[in-house]
């Protein structure tokens, strides 16, 4: 085909086949369709069937770009992959929310205006023993609001070994800068002691923020002071400590500090995530001193960052859960998933390979998330042809594996019985 024999837009918009379909959509899709004709054309390759290509685009543009996937890789809290997946009383909750209107902010016993804040606070206050609570969007929203609202233009003192780099590029500094307080460091990146905050405190310095280290550790010659160290010292000059527990836990995880046990120890204010070890939505949790809590609640960027309704119904759902700790450890996917015995994993893993003809690989899952990084979860993984990696990731729906020593490991430890029912119906279909 040559570039004068290419049909016109309104052309191709009247072939039959596209008969029914909305005329903008068609003529967009048209418009797209011939534009890489003539590219194709140009390269010296044949366009095809142009209706046919209109109507497959007509479809991708219907499709939706945000799906659900399978994760077979073994990282429990995949950032890539959503993070947590929501117990189903999230579900629920989100799903009676917001279907219809709700009281977010309209208090039902007064009969006026309410505050979205109400919904959660009591039962944060009661799971880790804080005066007051508040929800942003994400936990850097959180700590960039507690410094915007208790230390613009002044000093912030933080640990040299605590400026430690998150997800994409986004670094403790960059958010403090950001929140309009200034950063000093103290101590050296291994050793840092309470003597250090103690000589650097001065006029200008508002908050001692200490920044767990979530997800990297320093071993060897290291040292870092405790909470009620920090806290000891944050008194004695009558400055608020702030502790930035980054992923945050509301059950007892080996190596990882809960909110509770940080307000236990003295911390004043307290920060972590909603969507990472505590399995909920995506959410930034402030705990701690009803004064401090409130100064950030009346912070103009607390209507910019605050989290929307189906974030509170979710999140609702997600801490309900947890008034029962051994509820939790059933219904919380995260937290089943870390507790899970190796042998159920394995006999998942044995079914898999029964049904799709692979190999059984032992391996090593991981927390993810941030959270935990030397923590090694006991695994077992269906091993299949390298070959399959593409098919099933555009698959419907998508499964993603690892590939190592070139074959495809899915890891069961990530999937469900169910979804691993899935997985082989989708490793069936990519071989054809």
């Amino acid at each position: 085909m040559k570039l004068r024999e290419l049909p016109s837009v309104d052309e191709l918009a009247r072939d039959e086949r596209l008969a029914g379909e909305p005329p903008p959509l068609v003529v967009a899709a048209a418009r797209e369709v011939l534009a890489r004709a003539r590219e194709d054309i140009a390269a010296g390759d044949e366009p095809g069937d142009l209706a046919e290509r209109t109507l497959a685009e007509l479809a991708a543009a219907r499709a939706p770009a945000l799906r659900r996937a399978l994760n077979a890789t073994g990282v429990i809290v995949h950032t890539n992959l959503g993070r947590a997946p929501l117990p189903d009383a999230a579900l629920a909750r989100a799903l009676e929310v917001g279907r219809g209107y709700s009281n977010l902010e309209y208090d039902l016993a007064a009969g006026g205006r309410g505050s979205r804040q109400d919904h959660v606070a009591a039962i944060l206050r009661r799971l880790t023993g804080a005066e007051a609570a508040l929800v942003v969007n994400n936990n850097a929203a959180a700590v960039m609001l507690a410094l915007a609202a208790l230390a613009e233009g002044r000093e912030v003192l933080v640990s040299r070994g605590e400026l430690i780099e998150i997800g994409d590029g986004f670094r403790i500094p960059d958010v403090l800068a950001r929140s309009g307080a200034r950063l000093r460091e103290v101590g050296t990146t291994n050793r840092t002691r309470a003597a250090d905050y103690e000589r650097a405190i001065g006029p200008e310095t508002a908050v001692l923020l200490r920044v767990h280290q979530s997800n990297f550790r320093v071993v060897g010659f290291t040292e870092q002071p405790t909470v009620q160290q920090l806290a000891a010292v944050a008194r004695r000059h009558e400055l608020p400590l702030v502790d930035d527990l980054g992923s945050g836990v509301l059950v007892h995880l080996e190596g990882e500090p809960s909110a509770k046990e940080s307000l236990a120890a003295g911390a004043d204010l307290v920060c972590f995530s909603g969507d990472k070890l505590l399995g909920g939505p995506q959410a930034g949790i402030v705990v701690g001193r009803a004064d401090i809590v409130e100064r950030l609640r009346r912070h103009p960027l607390q209507r910019a960052l605050r989290a929307d309704k189906l974030t509170l119904a979710a999140l609702e759902g997600t801490l309900g859960l947890y008034l029962d700790p051994e509820r939790a450890l059933r219904e919380v996917p995260v937290l089943r998933m870390l507790n899970e015995p190796a042998e159920s994993v394995r006999a998942r893993a044995e079914r898999l390979v029964a049904a799709v003809g692979g190999e059984v690989e032992e391996t090593v899952a991981r927390v993810g998330g941030g959270a935990l990084p030397l923590a090694e979860l006991p695994s077992v993984a269906c091993a299949v042809e390298e070959s399959l990696a593409e098919p099933l990731r555009t698959g419907e729906p998508p499964v993603v594996g690892v590939l190592r020593d070139g074959r495809l490991l899915l890891d069961c430890r990530t999937l469900t019985d169910h979804e691993a029912e899935e997985v082989a119906a989708a490793v069936a279909a990519a071989r054809g």
